[in-house]
């Protein structure tokens, strides 16, 4: 992993009042939210998305946290292969990403498919993306517990 990403990735960690355990990265999970309910997995899910496909992060960002995460951690279907189009375009700049998405999802079978339905009307603003991140960032935490492996800063 790139240092800048790395530098980036910690300060993002402290800015989001992620804890330190040990070695161990720990995302503050909000009381009661121990064990999510699929509606609130899948919003996760999606604000994972959004801030994947946002123009207010790098395109070298985005393939960082999709090296981070893996396509098994999104429950939903259209959310997985999205993920898994938006892993596999790389490092274009997001306009083309958002172009390219409905396209490459209507091709993995989802002939319905509404970028921004399926997004929401507005891209994410500038007071949105730390939540986003804190979304990623459940996930990446999610991946690496389930592989047994600790997070380090």
């Amino acid at each position: 992993m790139s240092g800048e990403f790395n530098a980036a990735a910690q300060r993002m960690f402290r800015r989001l009042g992620v804890q330190e355990e040990g070695a161990q990265a720990r995302v503050p999970v909000p009381p009661g939210r121990e064990k999510m309910g699929r509606e609130e997995e899948l919003k996760q899910e999606r604000q994972a998305l959004r801030l994947l496909c946002s123009n207010l992060i790098r395109a070298t960002t985005r393939v960082e946290l999709c090296g981070l995460l893996d396509s098994s951690l999104f429950q939903d279907e259209l959310h997985r292969v999205a993920f898994e189009e938006i892993r596999a375009a790389g490092a274009v700049p997001a306009k083309r990403l958002r172009e390219e998405l409905p396209g490459r999802i209507t091709n993995r079978g989802f002939p319905d498919f509404e970028l921004l339905e399926f997004l929401g009307k507005d891209l994410a603003s500038e007071g949105e993306i730390e939540q986003l991140f804190v979304s990623v960032l459940r996930l990446i935490q999610e991946r690496h517990e389930s592989d047994g492996e600790e997070l380090e800063n």
